[in-house]
This record gives structure tokens, sequence and C-alpha cells, in this order.
């Protein structure tokens, strides 16, 4: 890790952005809802990190792209990054009409990890910048620069959603992210105008010095687990000479110092400690540190689940086999929930970092992504890997719906017809000065209505398709971060006299076999079967069996939906109720 040299301030960082993402109804955005989920459809690795995220996140299925990427999952050019990989996101969330609620851009694994931008690089500065290359999370968080074509994600604050810093090096607020906020030079939300984002990570990385699917599982479980848990434990800091720690500890330590007293603030304990790791300590809930290598096992320390643990070295987002010091897989191995690192030789840059910032950010309940883009001004070369919805430190809404004016309560299958008013009630628990600022309701995981507290949502079943839908009420928070809590109830709609059912046996198949797929209904034109994004047959009758690869759904839990037509227009339409399998080796 080279020392500093002075960053060369290129174009500025464009504004422009999708015309479909411009001027969005406001949305509380860091919610599954709020999550684009990209999947390596070719690759047996990423359908099965993804089921295992959708399944514990509740990813609604629209919000799932299947993308079959065959290149390489090291680096790519970034004229094939925009055409094959950023064009075809964007275009997909526009064509579903979701452009509104997307915040994040999330990646399963197999997909590049490195683009590579040299043919593009502006003429003043060839022969000067020796690394031109970027991360896929962070070229895919400045899309708005990479689509523009010009060098505007190499400004050095080219991410304006970066939290200003007081003084002593403590971010002033903490904000939610929505991908329709602008943000001015300041960082301050414009009306009109500023630059927007979309927040990205990865899920995993299973190749080279990557991590195994189970490993990916485990901490991705371990991560939804955490959720408003506020995890005892302790934040550390760790302190030596090297440059990768020097670069953002401070004078003298004195920006930790100032953190580990902010965090005592809020009620989490931090603590400076000198060396690489913190040894023997089987409460880590955070960790920052500086070293080219490290031996985690070794240090006889415990990674509490939910934790950002990360490292300031060259190549700790470097996967490739050859490479040398540690990766950032070695603290995801380890349970944290996310962890990042930079995909070439960055420089000892404190802006290409994250900021000692993020463990604050993190505290005042922002989920994973937004506490790391919140602490990092130029994200273009950091990988940030993990379960961005983590938000261990959140004081999360509980939600409830009723249907007015009896408050009769909705159960899980129960049907509804006609005109429905329903009242969304939340509360915060152990929230002090903080109240459920709106509420937003989404029928099969797309965004429909908003509505105040002691407000209704008026849902006219009569203009959607017969049978099976999903209903979401989400609570948003007073709070500059916007915390979100959910209610989700599987409903049946009944206005137009249509049925379809669906059956899926076996229930549990091993990834070399076949599941036998039967749908029936009446009097229907056509019959559509999907799972995760995926369509799986097409019938032009209203009954069919189709035998389905279990290898084509991946391992893990997937859920098998069908849909039947009668004619154009939702009217004409029908759900069948979902059939939930396992694809595992387990007998």
């Amino acid at each position: 890790m080279p020392h500093s040299r002075p960053f060369r301030r290129c174009l500025s960082l464009c504004a422009g952005l999708l015309a479909a993402l411009a001027g969005s109804a406001a949305s509380g955005g860091g919610g599954p809802e709020n999550v684009f989920l990209v999947v390596n459809s070719a690759s047996a690795d990423s359908l099965a990190v993804a089921n295992a995220f959708a399944a514990l996140r509740g990813i609604p299925p629209i919000n799932v792209l299947m993308l079959p990427w065959q290149g390489s999952v090291e680096a790519v050019p970034i004229a094939t990054f925009r055409d094959e990989l950023l064009r075809p996101i964007l275009q997909t969330i526009d064509s579903r009409r979701l452009a509104p609620q997307i915040d994040h851009v999330v990646y399963s694994s197999d997909f590049p990890w490195r683009v590579d931008f040299a043919a593009e690089l502006p003429s003043e500065l060839e022969g000067k910048d020796k690394f031109p290359s970027g991360s896929l999370t962070g070229m895919t968080t400045l899309f708005a620069a990479v689509q523009q074509g010009g060098p505007g994600f190499l400004d050095p604050a080219s991410n304006l959603y970066w939290r200003p810093l007081d003084p002593a090096g403590v971010p002033t607020a903490t904000a939610g992210f929505r991908s329709w906020y602008g943000w001015g030079p300041l960082g301050e939300i414009v009306e009109a105008g500023g630059s927007r984002y979309l927040l990205s990570t990865m899920l995993g990385v299973t190749a080279g010095r990557g991590n195994s699917v189970p490993e990916i599982v485990r901490y991705l479980t371990a991560a939804a687990a955490a959720d408003g848990t506020k995890p005892p434990g302790t934040i550390y800091f760790v302190t030596n000479s090297d440059v990768r720690t020097t670069t953002r500890s401070g004078t003298n330590g004195t920006i930790f110092s100032a953190t580990v007293r902010e965090l005592g603030k809020l009620g989490v304990k931090g603590e400076i400690v000198t060396g690489r790791l913190p040894i023997g300590k089987r409460d880590v809930a955070g960790l920052m540190t500086g070293s080219a290598d490290f031996d985690l096992p070794g240090s006889g320390s415990t990674i509490v689940p939910g934790a950002i643990c990360e490292n300031l070295t060259s190549f700790g987002g470097i996967f490739t086999p050859s490479a040398g010091q540690t990766p950032l897989s070695a603290f995801l191995r380890a349970g944290a929930a996310g962890s990042s690192g930079t995909v070439i030789e960055p420089y000892a840059i404190q802006a290409k970092f994250p900021h000692a910032a993020i463990q604050v950010h993190y505290a005042r309940g922002a989920n994973l992504a937004e506490a790391f883009y919140q602490s990092v001004r130029s994200p273009y070369q950091l990988l940030v890997v993990g379960d961005p919805l983590c938000r261990p430190w959140a004081a999360i809404p509980v939600v409830e719906a009723v249907i007015a004016p009896d408050a009769k309560a909705i159960g899980p299958g129960d049907t509804l017809a006609g005109a429905v008013e329903l009242e969304p009630r939340g509360t915060i628990p152990g929230a002090k000065g903080v109240a459920v600022d709106r509420f937003e309701l989404f029928v099969d995981g797309v965004r429909s209505a908003q509505c105040g507290p002691g407000e209704r949502f008026t849902l006219d079943t009569t203009t959607m398709a017969d049978g099976h839908h999903e209903l979401r009420v989400v609570a948003i928070d007073s709070s500059p971060v916007e915390t979100q809590g959910r209610w989700i109830m599987p409903v049946t709609f009944r206005n137009h006299g249509r049925s379809l059912s669906l059956a899926a046996e076996p229930r549990r198949v091993k990834p070399d076999g076949t599941v036998r797929v039967s749908v029936k209904g009446e009097g229907l034109e056509g019959i559509v079967i999907f799972a995760m994004g995926r369509v799986l047959g097409r019938e032009a009758k209203p009954e069919a069996t189709i035998e389905v690869p279990a290898e084509l759904l991946g391992r893990g839990m997937v859920t098998i939906r069908a849909t039947g037509r009668a004619g154009p227009g939702a009217t004409n339409s029908v759900n069948a109720a979902p059939v939930t399998i396992s694809v595992t080796d387990a007998q």
C-alpha cells in the first residue's frame, strides 16, 4: 500500500439520471421491496446464494432479475459492463415500473468484481493513472456517471450521499437513502436536480479467494437474525504504525477516539486496541483495522452477528487465487455481516475507504449499505460485500393492518372482494421521540399507495386478478434514518369467478432431480409457470404438467408460481397459490 498521492479532480459528476428514476414519489428505502436482486442464472452458486437471500429477506419475485452471465467473474471492460450488465438492470427496473421504489442493486455471486475502464480513460490521464479499474458495486452505485460515458466517477467527491464530518471527524448526521433524493454539493437533499445514486452490494464472491456457498448462507442467515437486536459487544478500532491504519485513525488516533466517544453516547461500546486484530475478544460487534495480512482464527476473537468488519489494504477486494494480502472474505467466513476491499491498488487515500464514521452511522440505525456509502466519498474502487439490509441497531416499527371500519383482522389466505378499506397501524418499541411518519402499501411487491397515520388505504380488488396476492404494509418512522417495519400477508382476491390450482412434486428434491409441476384451471387461454423472476413454462391451455430440472431452480428454498389468463388485462387473470420446494442434497 503506497503512501497517499494527490487525487486528480476530473470532470464533475453528471447530475443526470434515467428519467424513470427522476421525480418519483416519496418512498421509504432500506427494505426488501427496495432491493433489486440480480442473479447469474447460468451459475449454480449464484442461484443458491440468491435463493437463500430472497427467502431470508422476503424479496418480492418481481424484484429479481435472472441475467445469464457467462463472461469472466473476475474482470470486465467498462463497455461490456455498461451494455451487458448495467443497462439491462436499469431497463428492467424501468420496464417493471419499479423505479420509484428501488434503492439498492444487489448482485448475487459469479459476476465480475472488477471493471476495467482503461479504454475510456481521458487523454489527460493516460500514462498517469496506472490502475484504471473500478469495482462492480462502486461503478453500479455511480451508475449515472458511468452511463454518461465520462470520467465523473473518478471525482474524489463523487458520492454526495457521503455525510459531512465535524472537526473531530464525527458525522454530523445520518440519513436514510432513497434513489430519488437529489444530493447537493454539501451533501444536502435538494428539491430539484442534484446527484442520484443506487446503493450497490454483492451478497458474496464464490470464485477464487472468496467464500463457499455454505459460508455465504451462514453469514446472510446470521445477519438477517441480527436486525434490531442491539447486539451486546464492542466495536474495536485497531491502531499501529502502518499507513493502512494511520490513514484513517487521525493524528495520535484522534478520529478513532472521537468515534468511540460518539458510540458511547449511543449506548454502544467502542474500544481502541493496538496491533493487527483484537486478541482474545469474544464480543467483536464491529472492527476497523489496517494491515496487509492477518490471522483472524489465530486471534482468538469472535465476531458477533451483524458486525461490519473491514480492513484498509490494497488487495482486500481482489479474489484472484495468486493475489497477496488477506481478502475481505476472511471476515465474512468468521461471521461478519459485511466487509469491503478495493479491487485494484488504490493508494492510501482515505476517500476510497470507509471512514470510521461507518460504525456511527450503523449504530444510529442505518442499514449496512447506507452505513458504507455514507462513509466513503469516492467509492468507485471499493467492493462492498454482505447483507445490505442488516441493521442491528435499528428500532424497527411493529406494523399491522386491519379492515375498517370494524378493525377486522386479516389472516393468511383470507378472501377479499370488492373495495376494501385497510387501516394501517404502527408502533416503535423502545424509540424515544420517534413515531411512524407514513405507511406504504405494496401489492405483489409493487408500491401502490401511501398514507399518513390515522388514514386508510382503499384497495379495489375488482381491478386485479383473482386468486393469490401478497399484501405488504410498510411503516416508515419519522427519524432521519427513516427506519422501516412491515406487515406481510398472503390473501386471495375473489371477484370474477376464476380459479387456478398449482401442485409441485416432490417437495424435496436433489439438485440433479426433476420437479413435476401441474396446473389446472377453467376457461383459461393460457398459463405461465415461473419462479424467482424466471419463466419455467408457458402453455396455451387451461391445464398442463411440465417437468422442471431442479438445477434450473438452484439449491435452497424455491417458490413456484403460476398465472392463468382468459383474455387481456388483469381482470381476466388468476393467480394460483404458490408452492415452495426445497432443492437439497439432504434426505
